[in-house]
C-alpha cells in the first residue's frame, strides 16, 4: 500500500516525476503508472492502487483537466476524502471540484524547502497518519487533530467563520465597493480575535456572486459556520442584514436586520462581529475586546469616501490614479487622524511621481505616509508607504527603510504593500529568491494584482528555471490582456504585456504593442522606460536607448539609481550607446550628490 498516489496527465510525465521524487526524498512510498509492471491490467492496477492509497495527489493542468481518467481518480479519492489537488499550470478545473481548495504549484520548481511543498507534505503526513491509527480508537484520531496543524478540507480544531461578500442590494453597481468595504472590515474585526478561525478577504471573496451550499463551503475553507448579508444604501440611510449558519447543518444561529443612518455604520459593524464572537461561545482577551471597539475613523463621510477610494486603487486603473489623490485628500481633510486615509494617499501618489505626472513629488508622498503614522502607528499601511515613498525618491536601501518594512510585516505579515516594497527591493539587490518571494505572497493576497504578477516575472528570468519564468511570463501576459480589455491605455499593463512578449520570444508582437503604446500613452516615463527594457530583452540597443535618453534628466534619483542596478537592461550594458547614457545617468547623480552635500 502506497502513501501517495499520484495522478496526472502523460503530458505531464516529467512534473509528476518532480513530485514522485520529492515525495520519496520526503519519507513517502510512491504509486504512480511508472510502477505498472508489463502484462498488469491497466484500469485494474490502477483501481487497486487506488483504492490502497491513503493520499491521492491530482495534478490539474490543461491536459489533466480533459483526461477521463485523471477526473474518475479526482472523483474516487474526494469521494474517500483523500483528495489532495494541485495546479502545476493554469487552467479551469471540472466544476465540480471548484470548491476543493487547489494550492497554486505553478511556480514551483522542485525545492523541498518551498514553503508550499511543506504545506503539501503536512497535508499527506495528515492523511497518512490519521490511516495509520487504529480504526474505532477516537482517542488516537483526537491526538491526530491535537497534534497535526490543521489544514484545508480537515476538521476546524477551533471554531472558524467565512464572511461571505455582502449582497449590493442599492440598484447601482457604484455602491459595490460600500458592500464590500463592510465586508472587508469585518473580516479584519474577526481575524483579531485568537479563539477564531477567519477566513482570508481572498477565500471569501472568490465566492462573490455564486450561491454555494454552507457544507461545501465549510469543506473547501475549513470554518464551521458561515455569514451572509445584504447591504442597501440610499443616500445617508443605509440597510444592512446578516445571518450566521452553522455549515454542517445548513441551520440559522444567529440573524439581525439595522436599518438607521449612514453615521450609525461603525456601531453595525460592532454589533455584528460581537454577534458572532458570542455566537460562537469565543472568549475574547482584553486587548482583543478592546482592538472590536477601536474604529480607525469615527467620521461616516470619510470612511465612504475611503472605501471608494479603496475600491478604485484595486481596480488597478491607472486613469484613476489622480482621483484617488483627490478623494484621499478630502478623506484627510475630513479627518486628519485617519492613517489609512494618509497611507492610501501616499501610495497613489508615489506612482503618479514615478510615471512623472507634473504635480505629484515622491516628497509629497513621503510626507503623506509620515502622517499616517503619526496618526495611529499600529497601522501597517503606513509604514509600508513609507518606504515605498523611501526608495521610490532615492532607492538607498537603508536602516530607515529597512526599519520601516519591518514594522510594516510585524503589525501585518499580509500586507500587501509591504510585500510589493520587500520585491522591489529583492530585484534591485538581485536577491531573484526574495523578489519571487514577497511578489508570489502579493499575488496569493491579492490573485487579480497585475503588478506584482508582472515584476515577478523579471526575478524568474534570473533563476534559470526557464519553464517557471515562461509559466510567470504567461501569467503576467494574461493578467495585461485582462486590463487592456478594459482599459486600452493602461500604461502599466502594456509595459508588462511587451515585456512578456519580449521573454516568450514574440518580438513581432513585442514591437508592434510598442508602437502602439506610444502612440495612447506617449507621456508616461515609467511605460518609456518598461519598453526599453522589453527592446533590451530583444537586444534591440538602439531602440532601448532611444527610449530612455530623454528620461535621463527627467527622472527621480532613486530611478537613475533603479536604472543602474536593473536585471532587464543587462543584455545591452556593454553597447556603446548605453555605456554612453549610462555616463550621462553617473554624472547627473554625482552632481545631485554634490548639491545635496552643499545644501
Amino acid at each position: 500500500m502506497a502513501d501517495v498516489f499520484l495522478s496526472y496527465a502523460r503530458q505531464d510525465a516529467d512534473v509528476a516525476r518532480r513530485f514522485a521524487d520529492a515525495f520519496q526524498a520526503s519519507g513517502f512510498s510512491v504509486w504512480w503508472d511508472d510502477a505498472l509492471r508489463s502484462g498488469e491490467t491497466f484500469d485494474e492496477s490502477i483501481e487497486r492502487a487506488l483504492r490502497d492509497a491513503k493520499a491521492v495527489v491530482v495534478l490539474w493542468s490543461p491536459s489533466s483537466v480533459v483526461s477521463r481518467w485523471v477526473r474518475a481518480e479526482a472523483t474516487l479519492a474526494d469521494r474517500n476524502r483523500m483528495l489532495l489537488p494541485v495546479m502545476i499550470e493554469s487552467c479551469q478545473r471540472p466544476i465540480i471540484f471548484e470548491l476543493t481548495h487547489t494550492a497554486d504549484f505553478t511556480q514551483w520548481r522542485g525545492s523541498r524547502e518551498d514553503k508550499i511543498w511543506q504545506a503539501l507534505v503536512a497535508d499527506v503526513r495528515r492523511l497518512v497518519d490519521a490511516q495509520a491509527a487504529p480504526r474505532g480508537a477516537a482517542a488516537s484520531a483526537d491526538a491526530v487533530t491535537a497534534t497535526t496543524e490543521p489544514s484545508r478540507g480537515s476538521a476546524p480544531v477551533r471554531p472558524g467563520v467565512v464572511i461571505l461578500p455582502f449582497v449590493n442590494m442599492s440598484g447601482d453597481p457604484e455602491q459595490e465597493y460600500f458592500s464590500d468595504g463592510v465586508t472587508e472590515d469585518i473580516i479584519t474585526d474577526l481575524a483579531r480575535v485568537s479563539a477564531l478561525t477567519v477566513a482570508s478577504r481572498n477565500s471569501a471573496f472568490s465566492y462573490k456572486g455564486k450561491t454555494v451550499a454552507p457544507a461545501q463551503l465549510a469543506r473547501a475553507l475549513n470554518v464551521t459556520h458561515v455569514m451572509e448579508g445584504s447591504v442597501r444604501k440610499s443616500g445617508n440611510r443605509v440597510r444592512i442584514t446578516a445571518q450566521l449558519l452553522e455549515a454542517s447543518t445548513d441551520t440559522q444561529v444567529w440573524a439581525e436586520r439595522f436599518d438607521r443612518t449612514l453615521d450609525d455604520i461603525f456601531a453595525i459593524q460592532d454589533e455584528i462581529s460581537k454577534a458572532i464572537v458570542t455566537a460562537l461561545k469565543v472568549k475574547l482577551l482584553p486587548a482583543e475586546k478592546q482592538a472590536l471597539e477601536q474604529r480607525s475613523t469615527s467620521n461616516a463621510e470619510a470612511y465612504e469616501l475611503f472605501l471608494v477610494a479603496r475600491g478604485f486603487q484595486r481596480k488597478g486603473s491607472e486613469r484613476l490614479k489622480p482621483v484617488i489623490v483627490r478623494i484621499c485628500r478630502r478623506v484627510v481633510e475630513l479627518d486628519p487622524g485617519f492613517a489609512k486615509g494618509w497611507a492610501l494617499l501616499s501610495i497613489a501618489e508615489s506612482e503618479l511621481a514615478q510615471r512623472g505626472i507634473e504635480g505629484y513629488s515622491v516628497g509629497s508622498a513621503r510626507n503623506a505616509a509620515e502622517r499616517a503614522i503619526a496618526a495611529d502607528p499600529s497601522v501597517a499601511d503606513g509604514h509600508a508607504a513609507l518606504a515605498e515613498a523611501l526608495i521610490r525618491g532615492s532607492m538607498v536601501f537603508d536602516d530607515t527603510v529597512a526599519g520601516a518594512l519591518a514594522t510594516a510585516f510585524r503589525l501585518d505579515p499580509n500586507c500587501y504593500d509591504a510585500h510589493l516594497v520587500a520585491g522591489s527591493i529583492g530585484l534591485a539587490q538581485r536577491d531573484y529568491e526574495k523578489a519571487i518571494t514577497h511578489f508570489e505572497r502579493a499575488i496569493e493576497i491579492d490573485p487579480d494584482a497585475y503588478w506584482p504578477a508582472g515584476m515577478v516575472s523579471q526575478a524568474y528570468d534570473e533563476v534559470g528555471d526557464a519553464a517557471a519564468a515562461a509559466a510567470a511570463h504567461r501569467r503576467a501576459l494574461a493578467h495585461s490582456e485582462r486590463i487592456l480589455a478594459e482599459e486600452p491605455d493602461h500604461g502599466a499593463a502594456m509595459g508588462f504585456l511587451v515585456t512578456s512578449l519580449a521573454s516568450l520570444g514574440l518580438a513581432d508582437r513585442a514591437r508592434d504593442w510598442t508602437r502602439r503604446a506610444l502612440l495612447f500613452d506617449p507621456d508616461n516615463m515609467r511605460l518609456h522606460y518598461n519598453l526599453a527594457c522589453a527592446m533590451a530583452t530583444l537586444e534591440d540597443a538602439d531602440m532601448a536607448v532611444a527610449l530612455m535618453d530623454p528620461l535621463i534628466d527627467k527622472v527621480s534619483p532613486g530611478a537613475l539609481r533603479w536604472f543602474q542596478s536593473d536585471n532587464s537592461l543587462d543584455p545591452i550594458r556593454k553597447h556603446p550607446k548605453f555605456v554612453a547614457m549610462a555616463e550621462r545617468i553617473a554624472r547627473r547623480l554625482a552632481a545631485e550628490a554634490a548639491a545635496e552635500r552643499t545644501a
